[in-house]
């Protein structure tokens, strides 16, 4: 059975960076975003290295392992939310000790949903693919976006809907952030392969440029998953795509193909992905076709997860139900 965490209220947020620290020129957005928590009547308790930045590491894999540990394990801590992501959390895999991990929720996306999906099948615990730290620095947070705290709260054997965006942002701009952080430009449109307008199943996923690796590890185990925490129900995948190219895309599913992750599978959620350059006209969109060619899954691209903000909160091991209607997407959770 899959355990779920419980967000109680007053929260206090532990931050600790797994993966990358905030750069000294880039503190005033990360002090921004504690006193933006604070100003929502939140505590908020960090770890040293997410002031620090060295070779695209907060810290040492061990020091790193050992500062998340500390928070997750910390009774007054209510939720662990890195500042955002980077590219080495997976340094610090054999340094956690999975068998004493709390029952609490961890939050964020890209490089983190590295973590986020080792947790998961390794002990069972629901982790959340949602929304980093320093994204929440402003005034006010836009409708998909503050929906996490309602995700977070919803009491074992109950359900959350969350529904697609309006808009979505289709490139960063640091400079000049909005009172929601995001510059919404673009207007949000799910989209369908296949016939089946509705999908559900045991959600995983994350950054698809990270996850990928833990093929073949005991971080990545899917078979032992599915059979010790969710009675060999099916998984609906997602995943979001960073920077891979349209052939590294389709590398990667092949080897997760191969690999068995896609044996019991009800059907593959994409996020929205700023990659739109082709190789010899080979496209991202090709890369999709071919998979609902191939593995015989109902597709469903450029949902509100990932790079391109603003992205609702997912649960990893969460039942799931999703519904598409005229491009307007639906997302009901049971934490069963």
């Amino acid at each position: 059975m899959i355990k779920y965490p419980l967000l109680d209220f007053p929260m206090t947020v532990g931050v600790t960076s797994p993966s990358s620290g905030v750069k000294h020129y880039l503190h005033s957005i990360l002090r921004d975003a504690i006193k933006a928590m604070n100003h929502r009547g939140h505590r908020v308790i960090e770890t040293p290295n997410i002031w620090k930045q060295n070779k695209v590491r907060s810290d040492s894999p061990i020091k790193r392992a050992e500062e998340f540990m500390n928070l997750f394990n910390n009774d007054d801590i209510s939720i662990v939310i890195p500042p955002w992501g980077g590219d080495l959390a997976i340094e610090i895999l054999e340094y956690i000790n999975y068998e004493s991990l709390k029952t609490k929720w961890i939050m964020g996306y890209s490089d983190i949903s590295l973590l986020l999906l080792a947790i998961t099948l390794k002990t069972g615990i629901a982790t959340a693919h949602g929304t980093n730290f320093i994204d929440m620095r402003g005034s006010k947070m836009d409708v998909t976006t503050e929906m996490w705290t309602k995700v977070l709260s919803t009491a074992m054997y109950d359900e959350v809907t969350q529904y697609s965006s309006e808009e979505f942002q289709s490139e960063w701009d640091f400079n000049n952030p909005t009172l929601y952080v995001f510059n919404f430009s673009e207007k949000t449109s799910w989209k369908i392969l296949g016939r089946n307008t509705e999908v559900s199943g045991r959600l995983l996923g994350g950054c698809i440029d990270v996850i990928r690796h833990l093929i073949g590890t005991e971080y990545g185990n899917i078979d032992k998953f599915q059979r010790e925490f969710i009675n060999s129900e099916p998984i609906l995948w997602y995943f979001e795509n960073c920077s891979l190219s349209p052939v590294e895309l389709k590398r990667s599913i092949v080897q997760m193909k191969l690999a068995g992750w896609f044996k019991n599978c009800s059907g593959i959620l994409f996020g929205r992905t700023s990659v739109d350059i082709a190789k010899n006209d080979y496209t991202i969109k090709d890369v999709y076709a071919e998979i609902y060619e191939e593995l015989g899954l109902p597709i469903i691209y450029d949902i509100d997860c990932g790079h391109l903000p603003p992205q609702m909160t997912l649960i990893n091991g969460a039942w799931a139900e999703v519904k598409v209607v005229k491009n307007k997407g639906t997302l009901t959770q049971k934490f069963i």
